[in-house]
């Protein structure tokens, strides 16, 4: 199937084709004729799947294509709106509705925090037709009246469940107060359909039509998972000696906390690698500056916590690096599918000490598959990952607590001084082919091959 088949306008087509998409997703092929016709949408898609694409493209077109109520006086309304969790994702969803759009001129702007509001207010004043906004800060222009939402029409929640992830359940009700509550379309995207995201679904939409084509937690085959057991308080030099094989190597690597995103970003950078973090308590200016060097090659490791990465697309990034694992195994699954996109290969290595086995453990069963466990010489932990009574993803056994072991007759799970890869096992490995993964906008796509839109 090609977007032709899709419904979609002649001036959409044209932008998609000279962007390189010529391709629907899954996601896209189910959801953009729903779109079209006007259905509320409950949509499960992870990240990298084309789902901006999916609700960006009909979004686009209902607005080019439907006359909009003119207004006694004042400002045009804003006639569509799309919440993001984060700045930087709204800023992505912008840069692609835009592109898509380009032949058809929809106004639009972005609203977030961490910047001044100055522009965001002249914009408005201008008038908009389209708005894609950040809970908090959309919060703040609702208390000065500055936006006016009643003449919404189309409503998009993109990663919802980010969204009551980092607590703005309560701003998303304020907001959704402020719509009107006939003729409006509402599009709800999320990587996972928990309890609350279904209680909010049920309470703000009609009749959703609900699809869902990327199973919870897939992990594209491209990628390989390795693990390197340390000691907590040699992880940082470990980090380093893997980054040094290859300084050239764009790495994305994660760590837990804000401040632990800067000492270690600093670390590197004095150690000879270019680095830069990027988390929550950077300025706007500062987030956009690290990931333009980052996707630009200026710098090679970009260091994130994970609410920070929300919103980061590249193309052909081949390497993730847990520096700490996620406390949630499904954090895992958003991190990684940064890597290994579009059919290429991806490497999620993650540095893991004795206190972060119970994280490996829930990501090991999580993955269902193995899980390549090995030393590096010189950085064999003074205290072995232990497993309690069961390695990771196996039934437990009354032995007692134990380290994985080797496959084979070896009576010793850890050989000293060798990179001979172990494994932690997961039980019978689940077949997929997984979904297709999309490509950024600006992705390197070789001349005459076709990628999906996002």
């Amino acid at each position: 199937m090609t977007f032709e088949h899709l419904g979609l306008a002649p001036a959409l087509l044209r932008a998609l084709d000279e962007q390189g998409y010529t391709q629907p997703t899954p996601i896209q092929e189910q959801a953009i004729p729903l779109a079209l016709a006007g259905h509320d949408l409950l949509a499960g898609a992870q990240t990298g799947t084309g789902k901006t694409a999916a609700f960006g493209l009909p979004l686009i077109q209902y607005l080019a294509t439907t006359p909009q109520e003119v207004a006694a006086r004042g400002p045009r309304k804003p006639r569509a709106l799309v919440l993001t969790p984060t700045r930087e994702l709204a800023v992505q969803v912008h840069d692609s509705l835009r592109g898509y759009g380009k032949y058809l001129r929809i106004p639009s702007t972005t609203i977030y925090g961490g910047v001044g509001m100055g522009n965001q207010l002249d914009a408005l004043r201008r008038g908009v037709d389209l708005v894609i906004a950040c809970p908090g800060r959309l919060i703040d222009h609702l208390e000065r009246r500055s936006v006016d939402l009643s003449g919404i029409e189309v409503l998009v929640l993109d990663e919802a469940d980010r969204m009551l992830d980092m607590g703005f359940l309560p701003s998303i009700k304020r907001i959704l107060a402020k719509l009107p509550k006939q003729n409006r379309q509402t599009m709800l995207f999320s990587a996972t359909f928990a309890e609350p995201i279904r209680e909010l679904a049920l309470e703000f939409m009609h009749d959703p039509k609900q699809i869902q084509v990327t199973p919870k937690n897939t992990v594209a085959e491209t990628i390989t998972h390795r693990v390197h057991p340390v000691d907590g308080s040699r992880k940082r030099d470990l980090l380093l000696h893997l980054l040094a094989k290859d300084s050239r190597l764009q790495t994305l690597v994660f760590a837990r906390t804000k401040h632990g995103s800067d000492k270690l970003a600093m670390f590197l950078d004095k150690s000879g690698i270019k680095t830069a973090a990027i988390h929550g308590n950077k300025s706007q200016g500062a987030r956009q500056r690290a990931l333009s060097d980052f996707k630009a090659g200026r710098i090679n490791v970009l260091v994130a916590t994970d609410i920070a990465a929300r919103g980061i697309d590249i193309d052909q990034l081949p390497q993730v690096i847990n520096f700490d694992l996620p406390m949630v195994a499904e954090d895992y699954v958003h991190r990684i599918g940064r890597t290994g996109r579009n059919g290429s290969t991806g490497e999620a290595i993650s540095l893991v000490a004795q206190d972060e086995a119970k994280y490996l453990r829930a990501i090991v069963r999580m993955l269902g598959r193995d899980v390549d466990l090995r030393d590096v010489p010189g950085f064999e932990p003074q205290t072995p990952i232990r497993w309690g009574n069961s390695a990771p993803g196996k039934a437990e056994q009354p032995a007692g607590e134990r380290t994985p072991r080797r496959n084979g007759p070896q009576k010793h799970a850890r050989r000293p001084h060798s990179e001979a890869p172990r494994h932690a096992h997961a039980g019978p490995k689940k077949h997929s082919s997984g979904p297709r993964r999309d490509g950024g906008r600006n992705g390197g796509a070789r001349q005459g091959q076709s990628r999906p839109a996002r």
